[in-house]
């Protein structure tokens, strides 16, 4: 399967759907951290590449609830919109499966509520995060190791030059099973149906 992860510099949902024998490529605005197929660019510039899947991360900076205090000077002076705009146009991407994933944001009232909310200690990471999941063709990801501990670790970190970086990291253990279940049999037998 040719999978395109948007907006992702980290490497490691790319890295996951390769290690499961997939061809893919990661996209983003910032060079990748991690060698490896990685397009420095707009993804616009390579949306109609034939892919069958795409997972996006498109920023939340402007969307996510947590920074609801700034919507009124965001939506003044256009970057709400700019970034409501950018999501639309990933989820109306010629590709026939997409995710799009984000934390709360308003894309709930603008666009829709998002299919699916997950959490890191369902996917084995002791914290809490909620990420929210836009998808087109693709079953809700099933849990694969529910843990304990429920820290908010990412909420709770402190300011540095790179939080921003930092807090925008997909866990390992959701990137696994986004491979192991959308391009493997799960997302097969989805289309049995």
């Amino acid at each position: 399967m040719r999978v395109l992860v948007a907006c992702e510099y980290s490497g490691r949902v790319r890295d996951a759907f390769i290690n499961g024998g997939h061809d893919a490529m990661s996209c983003d605005l910032l060079p990748t951290d991690y060698p490896g197929p990685h397009y420095h660019g707009s993804v616009m510039d390579v949306l109609n590449y034939g892919w069958d899947l795409m997972i996006a991360h498109p920023p939340c900076t402007h969307l996510a609830v947590s920074g609801a205090r700034h919507f009124a000077e965001k939506r003044a002076d256009g970057r709400q919109q700019e970034a409501i705009d950018f999501f639309l146009a990933l989820a109306r991407a010629p590709i026939p499966r997409i995710a799009i994933e984000n934390p709360v944001c308003i894309m709930s009232s603008v666009w829709r509520k998002p299919d699916q909310t997950i959490q890191p200690w369902q996917y084995g990471h002791g914290e809490t995060k909620a990420t929210c999941l836009w998808l087109k063709n693709l079953p809700h990801l099933v849990p694969t190791n529910i843990v304990s501990g429920r820290d908010a670790r990412i909420h709770k970190m402190p300011p540095s030059a790179d939080r921003w970086k930092l807090r925008s990291q997909t866990y390992q253990g959701i990137a696994d099973a986004m491979a192991d279940q959308w391009g493997g049999d799960m997302v097969k037998n989805y289309f049995l149906f």
